[in-house]
């Protein structure tokens, strides 16, 4: 079984595009349904709402690659590099500030020209504190580039990548193909296209020793942004996080053919569903910002405190309520205070409780705005 990039046609991708047409109706619908929503909302929450975004995709791209980052440093990590805030909570993991720094300026520059020292500056920024590998720098290893599971000796190989002496070339290669695929504004069937394909043939190549998944989204990101002549609102990792299996097994197949049609309209409805997710967001951002201005003249600074920490958390929640516990750890108050605050914000059903006794807990009463 030979991979794409041993095919005598590789770079020369096939496909029936008549397989997403309905789905680009779906998509053009939900994108401007989307951006409406975002275009009415005052700036403060629009910022707020963008970064919501760019926090999930930050944290869910990481997650893929088995690299898990708190809410709290990616947070903090993307309002500095958004320069957002002028003092900033300390940032306990330095390799969460690439990712973040990552997601800013993929978002600021989607409009640029896509070359090969632009993905080098991404792989800098993202693997500044690595220790495992060269920062911007193409592999070298002689080694075969595999993507394997399984126990030791007993180890599946699912593809292997060009041999590292190839890479400076099938990057060269990659970028000639970008720039000659070209789309039209609002042409959202050849965006989607291409945006699907770029991510699969850069996943082929594998260029870098660790980081091509992170990379390869981000130029789905870009690509698919660069395309509609707008910074997509969307989290594609979120997405393929919810179903990694299906994710790897459809690149797993695409990589072994140069007929990309499945591949095609597996990574569109991956779009769709994205920009599906997205509306949640924004909705659930501006729900955010009704609930604090209808209740926080009916808050103490303790209350408010908390329950600004329970909406950090965004659509997913805050996991198990908030408790008398955590709420002592947030607020650093006595338990007699945090029982009587909690009482009081389910009184002024603020929040709605449920268990008893040591179990306990409470949730956003969100319906109530």
């Amino acid at each position: 079984m030979k991979y794409n990039w041993q095919l005598p046609d590789w770079g020369k991708f096939v496909y029936n595009d008549t397989v997403i047409d309905s789905l680009c109706i779906e998509f053009a619908f939900e994108s401007g349904e989307v951006k409406g929503l975002l275009d009415s909302l005052p700036t403060a929450i629009q910022q707020e709402t963008i970064l919501q975004f760019m926090i999930s995709e930050a944290i869910k791209t990481s997650e893929i690659e088995g690299e898990f980052f708190s809410r709290k440093d990616i947070m903090s990590s993307i309002k500095k590099n958004l320069g957002i805030v002028e003092t900033y909570d300390q940032i306990r993991d330095k390799n969460s500030q690439g990712i973040a720094k990552l997601m800013v300026m993929v978002r600021n520059s989607y409009s640029d020209k896509l070359d090969e020292s632009t993905i080098k500056q991404w792989h800098s920024i993202l693997m500044e504190y690595s220790k495992r590998v060269s920062p911007g720098d193409y592999r070298t290893a002689e080694e075969p580039m595999q993507i394997v599971s399984g126990n030791y000796n007993h180890e599946i190989v699912h593809f292997e990548a060009p041999p590292s002496d190839q890479v400076p070339v099938q990057m060269e290669k990659f970028i000639k193909w970008y720039h000659d695929f070209e789309v039209k504004v609002n042409d959202i069937k050849k965006a989607l296209i291409k945006t699907s394909i770029s991510h699969l043939y850069f996943e082929s190549i594998h260029p870098f020793e660790d980081g091509n998944g992170r990379i390869g989204r981000a130029i789905a990101e870009k690509c698919l942004s660069e395309s509609l002549n707008r910074p997509v609102l969307m989290s594609i990792s979120s997405t393929i996080e919810q179903n990694k299996k299906m994710y790897y097994q459809s690149l797993k197949q695409a990589q072994r053919s140069s007929d990309v049609t499945d591949w095609i309209l597996y990574f569109s409805t991956l779009i769709l569903e994205s920009q599906k997710n997205a509306k949640q967001i924004v909705l659930f951002t501006l729900n955010k910002s009704k609930f604090i201005d209808q209740f926080k003249n009916i808050m103490n600074e303790r209350q408010i405190k908390v329950v600004l920490k329970m909406f950090e958390n965004g659509v997913s929640g805050f996991v198990g309520g908030i408790t008398a516990i955590k709420y002592i750890s947030i607020t650093k108050t006595s338990r007699a205070t945090a029982t009587r605050d909690l009482q009081d914000l389910a009184e002024k059903n603020i929040l709605i409780p449920r268990g008893e006794g040591r179990n306990r807990a409470y949730d956003l009463n969100l319906l109530n705005k």
